[in-house]
């Protein structure tokens, strides 16, 4: 198959979230949300990465979430303690929908429209503390590149907070007849073509414009850190599924899967 150019794939993932959006303004999580986040220490972040980050030190922290989607985690950062928390994504959509969370929240933080590998001079060099949740590496034609602006966001001393579905899950397919034997390559370098809109709720799926998945192995994410001039502290994997409810089945397997994993990193000093 013809790969498509970096640019083609962020162009057309950015026109499939924006376009997926309304979808999931239309979910029990989203009402949820909506009846939540007034609370003063809302928090819709799960045990792990909630440990990470108080170990890590998030209290009177500035902190920016990269790739924020609809900023419900951004919000969930003051409810941990974070002083000043920056909410970056390229969907104007999502973003849309982060201000209307924000605007019900007691909390004040700010949203910027940016793609990640274009990120305003105002966030350089700016923050404590960068974090990466569920769903953002698949994304990102060149890892390499995603981790180097990463850490462009950083102080030197400030830390990389990355929560990821492990790659490993690539090569299952959970749709497939038998989902636990292997469908693809752990080392595959050519995306996932997807034609369907991007949702997180159900099991069915609905037609939508092309967008391109990549797969990035563990090796690949931690080597892409080490080449950013950030020191790895923690990499952590866990069996628990942090992905979309088709991947549940991959939980509590006699012999049982890496699901997901954490990562910490300290951006070293120029």
């Amino acid at each position: 198959m013809d790969l498509p150019s970096a640019q083609k794939a962020i162009a057309c993932n950015k026109d499939a979230w924006d376009q997926s959006a309304s979808l999931h303004k239309a979910t029990d999580t989203w009402s949820t949300l909506l009846k939540s986040v007034g609370d003063p220490g809302f928090s819709c972040l799960d045990p792990t990465i909630s440990g990470v980050l108080v170990e890590i030190g998030v209290a009177d922290k500035d902190v920016v979430q990269l790739c924020c989607n609809n900023g419900r985690e951004s919000l969930s950062l003051y409810g941990l303690g974070a002083r000043s928390v920056v909410g970056v994504d390229q969907s104007r959509a999502f973003l849309q929908q982060a201000c209307e969370l924000a605007a019900l929240s007691p909390h004040t933080p700010e949203f910027i429209e940016s793609d990640i590998h274009h990120l305003p001079p105002q966030l350089h060099e700016r923050f404590d503390i960068a974090l990466v949740t569920i769903g953002v590496l698949g994304w990102m034609p060149d890892v390499v590149q995603f981790m180097r602006h990463a850490a462009s966001t950083l102080k030197p001393g400030g830390s990389l907070v990355l929560y990821e579905t492990h790659p490993f899950l690539e090569v299952f397919d959970p749709r497939a007849p038998e989902p636990l034997l292997p469908a693809t390559s752990y080392f595959r370098r050519e995306p996932f073509v997807l034609q369907e809109s991007i949702v997180y709720e159900g099991l069915g799926e609905q037609a939508g414009p092309t967008s391109y998945w990549f797969v990035h192995t563990l090796g690949a994410v931690v080597s892409a850190a080490i080449a950013a001039n950030l020191q790895i502290s923690h990499l952590q994997e866990y069996p628990h599924s942090n992905r979309e409810e088709l991947y549940d089945q991959y939980e509590h397997q006699p012999a049982q899967l890496p699901l997901c994993f954490t990562l910490t990193a300290t951006k070293r000093d120029a």
